[in-house]
């Protein structure tokens, strides 16, 4: 076996583009983007190969340069970013030297594109039909009534049910998965090679997942379609990949079958990455977390990009950075000091030790609670066609206790009442029915002063982007009475430290911060009024692995020091039975079953919640390959 030290980097990033029947090559590429301050390189030296009918996984955190890497094959670029170096061939044909007009040729007819969110992929003012028959007639020799045939065959094949009634809906009449299987069917309508999908089931539902990773893989498998699968859910990659290429600040560091990668990963970081996922059923006492951030293209260390951030570091990861060498079993990795089996135990995060349940008080109490909202008909309709008031029931009939320092998390698909309810047990919205006690009393009739409070799934549209870090957390202190400066900031900075932050970043601005820093934030505002109870609505979805992992990790540790009660909301049930004492499971505004993370996640009695759990993607999926 070649060492990284024996091997050039040309050498490394050759042998790493595996398949000899390449349906996509890139060689070296090196993307940059002038800047007044210098010249930031997004894109390092990246080598891959995709063959037909492969699915090829690309990972890492937010900042690795994945998206950047699908957009420069698709040729969507745009200035000043360009490529400084290397090739992207197509069926051995050069694409990264075509003219905007040729390119506009290639897309849609050989490379196809998915992308995560179908709401900025779609256009609102057209219809779904209207807007499959226009890319279907731009890209085949086919008429108007042929291309409306091929166009409803297509949603009929991406499973969208009465496909010639939903021909002509708009995009905000579909739910978010039926959105997704349309920018599918726009992505296969010309039935291209290769289809680059970035993201494509981040912020969908379990059960709408892996609908979606089934259909990718009927696609390979149907029509030898190569796919390019840009995610950060190793679940989804465990199910649907042939092979996965791990990126960081850049660059490519590990490279190589899926099971070979999931089960032994080499570089530290890819290790890191497997470590920090939360397994079902499974609760850690501490999540393996990845300590620091993503470096910026424009502050990427000399040496290996990661060694600030490993606990394996040798001189030598300080000064130079290694070349992707051959490590065996088809797979790659660049690390001068690679995981072995001695050092690969520091990776496995050791089970949680049973934690003593005390009686204690219960803090919230809801019972029989219920949530209408009224959509009215319009006054025409009402005289013409007789309409009547819609009555959406979006909550019914649930109740469930969490006692003081305990968590109570709620699960389900999108729609089912979960935010809903969130937002009750908060005050922000006034039930149709029911009551929430808190410690015994009528929420609705008591002064909350900030002893309830919510942390919401996105950070940046919970914090102004026009206020300093401290002003946005100092806030809720200020507007519960006077307080003075000198109070207010000793305890932002005592807040900011304590999410592992620092005091002097109260002076920057929310949009200098990564997405986790921003949430930590979120958390340390809900904190500042020392409440008992905190509501987390989806507090990590819209992170990466290793940074859910750190903030899993805050919140179970807040709860111990400040015995915190919280109300969970996830759709992810992996991280539900990391962090929670009691799951409720929601379906249709319903509370259908509640019990223990062991006992939900072992023994489901209800149909819905078997469904659920059957519907997760799995790393152990990889193994059995």
């Amino acid at each position: 076996m070649m060492l990284p030290a024996e091997m050039t980097a040309d050498e490394g990033t050759a042998a790493a583009r595996a398949p000899s029947r390449a349906l996509l090559d890139v060689a070296g590429l090196t993307l940059e983007i002038p800047t007044r301050h210098g010249v930031l390189r997004p894109v390092r030296d990246v080598s891959l190969s995709l063959a037909p009918g492969e699915v090829l996984g690309v990972v890492g955190e937010s900042g690795a340069g994945k998206s950047m890497l699908g957009n420069a094959i698709v040729g969507l670029l745009e200035p000043p970013i360009r490529r400084a170096s290397g090739a992207i061939r197509l069926d051995g044909e050069r694409i990264d030297t075509l003219d905007p007009g040729a390119m506009r040729k290639i897309r849609g007819r050989r490379i196809g594109a998915i992308y995560q969110d179908p709401l900025t992929a779609l256009d609102p003012l057209y219809s779904i039909g209207k807007q499959l028959v226009e890319t279907i007639l731009c890209h085949l020799p086919v008429d108007r009534a042929q291309a409306r045939r091929r166009a409803i065959a297509l949603l009929e094949r991406v499973g969208i049910p009465s496909a010639n009634r939903r021909f002509d809906s708009l995009p905000h009449e579909l739910s978010g998965g039926m959105r997704q299987r349309v920018v599918i069917a726009l992505a296969i309508a010309a039935n291209p090679r290769l289809i680059i999908a970035d993201e494509p089931t981040t912020a969908l539902d379990v059960t709408i997942q892996a609908q979606i990773v089934a259909l990718l893989k009927s696609l390979c498998r149907e029509s030898g379609t190569a796919i390019l699968l840009i995610t950060h859910d190793m679940g989804v990659i465990a199910e649907a990949a042939d092979r996965v290429a791990v990126m960081y600040a850049g660059r490519v560091v590990e490279q190589g079958p899926v099971g070979r990668v999931i089960r032994r990963p080499t570089h530290p970081y890819t290790a890191g990455l497997m470590a920090a996922i939360p397994e079902l059923g499974v609760r850690r006492g501490v999540l393996v977390q990845i300590d620091g951030a993503m470096p910026q293209p424009g502050k990427v260390p000399q040496g290996c990009a990661f060694h600030p951030r490993c606990a394996f570091v040798v001189p030598s990861c300080r000064t130079a950075e290694p070349a992707l060498a051959e490590i065996g079993d088809g797979a790659f990795a660049a690390c001068w000091r690679p995981i072995t089996e001695a050092t690969r135990a520091k990776f496995v995060a050791a089970p949680a030790g049973e934690e003593p349940i005390s009686a204690s008080d219960t803090l919230i109490a809801v019972r029989g609670l219920a949530k209408h909202f009224t959509k009215p008909a319009s006054w025409l309709m009402k005289r013409v066609a007789g309409a009547q008031d819609h009555t959406v029931r979006a909550v019914q009939d649930v109740a469930f206790d969490i006692p003081r320092g305990r968590t109570f998390a709620l699960v389900g698909e999108s729609g089912s009442g979960k935010s809903t309810v969130a937002k009750l047990c908060v005050g922000l919205l006034r039930p149709t029915a029911g009551t929430i006690e808190y410690r015994g009393r009528d929420l609705s009739r008591i002064e909350r002063g900030g002893r309830l409070q919510m942390v919401f799934q996105d950070p940046s549209s919970s914090l102004d982007p026009r206020w300093r870090v401290g002003n946005a957390i100092a806030e809720p202190l200020r507007a519960r009475g006077p307080v003075l400066a000198a109070d207010a900031r000793r305890r932002v900075d005592e807040l900011l430290e304590r999410v592992g932050l620092s005091s002097a970043d109260a002076d920057r601005y929310p949009h200098e911060f990564s997405g986790g820093q921003r949430q930590r934030i979120s958390i340390a505002r809900a904190l500042i009024c020392e409440p008992e109870f905190l509501v987390c609505d989806e507090p990590t979805s819209a992170l990466d692995v290793s940074v859910q992992a750190q903030i899993l990790n805050l919140l179970r540790d807040l709860q111990r020091e400040r015995q915190l009660t919280y109300l969970f909301i996830s759709h992810n049930l992996a991280v539900v039975s990391q962090i929670a004492h009691e799951v409720g499971v929601m379906y249709l505004g319903r509370l259908v079953e509640t019990g223990s993370p062991d006992r939900i996640f072992t023994a489901p009695q209800h149909e819905y919640t078997r469904n659920l759990l059957a519907s997760i993607p799995r790393i152990e999926a990889a193994a059995k390959r």
